[in-house]
């Protein structure tokens, strides 16, 4: 399902406004089913819009890499 720029500036909205960091950003992508997370300019993640029998919902996918944790 399409995220389209309302989508996006909603999400971008909701995810500062939760985690307290304005630093988060929502950009579109190529693939017109999902968007990228940012966190200060930094790529962090994918959301993607899903529409279950008219329940439409988000999911954000971030992976860690192990050498990521190991540097903290």
């Amino acid at each position: 399902m399409n995220l389209d720029k309302s989508d996006i500036a909603k999400l971008q909205a909701y995810l500062q406004k939760k985690f307290g960091n304005p630093g988060l950003s929502v950009r579109e992508r190529r693939v017109a089913d999902s968007a990228e997370v940012y966190l200060n300019g930094e790529a962090i993640g994918t959301v993607y819009k899903d529409d279950d029998e008219g329940e439409i919902s988000y999911d954000f996918n971030m992976s860690i890499l192990d050498i990521d944790i190991e540097e903290i």
